[in-house]
């Protein structure tokens, strides 16, 4: 509880507030929230348009031997692969594409890019597997994978996994920032 002011602090307070008005309630508008950025729903259509027919297109010919995978688009520096390769980015999202069919797979990726894409995430890892439960044909999806990849505009590089984040049986994926 405050102590009372002495009196002559009291009536110099009072004398001091004498000729003050107290105004009404206020007849200004509040402010409002500004409204979210707009959805550039033609663009995303259109993106996604071009996603899915590069996804759907005849199958790569061309396949990197050996059990690692490896890609940089032109433009982007060796030292940002190298930099991928060594697990040097911070993974923000990961897809698992074990038990899939190249149909529904590829469906998968399409849909977790976007969804990666829209959320701005950078790097992400794909799960597809060795390939042990394919036929003698060898990693179906991992070679499939290789493909799509490298038609992507948003993809600026990809690598095999780190064995501890799965190895040649996964793929680090570097995307383009968003904006």
């Amino acid at each position: 509880m405050c102590p009372e002011p002495p009196d002559d602090d009291l009536d110099a307070f009072r004398a001091a507030m004498r000729d003050i008005r107290l105004h009404g309630p206020s007849t200004r508008v509040p402010t409002r929230p500004l409204p979210p950025p707009p959805e550039p729903r033609h663009s995303r259509a259109d993106e996604a348009a071009v996603l899915a027919e590069l996804l759907s297109g005849p199958d790569p010919d061309h396949f990197e031997s050996g059990e690692t995978l490896s890609y940089r688009a032109p433009g982007v520096q060796e030292s940002v692969l190298r930099h991928l390769r060594r697990g040097g980015y911070r993974l923000e999202a990961e897809v698992d594409l074990h038990g899939l069919n190249r149909d529904k797979a590829r469906a998968e990726v399409a849909r977790f890019l976007a969804q990666c894409r829209d959320q701005d995430r950078r790097c992400v890892r794909i799960i597809h597997g060795k390939g042990n439960g394919s036929p003698n044909s060898g990693p179906v999806i991992k070679r499939q994978l290789d493909g799509w990849l490298r038609k992507l505009r948003d993809v600026h590089a990809f690598c095999s996994a780190r064995p501890e984040d799965g190895g040649s049986g996964a793929l680090y994926v570097l995307l383009r920032r968003s904006g």
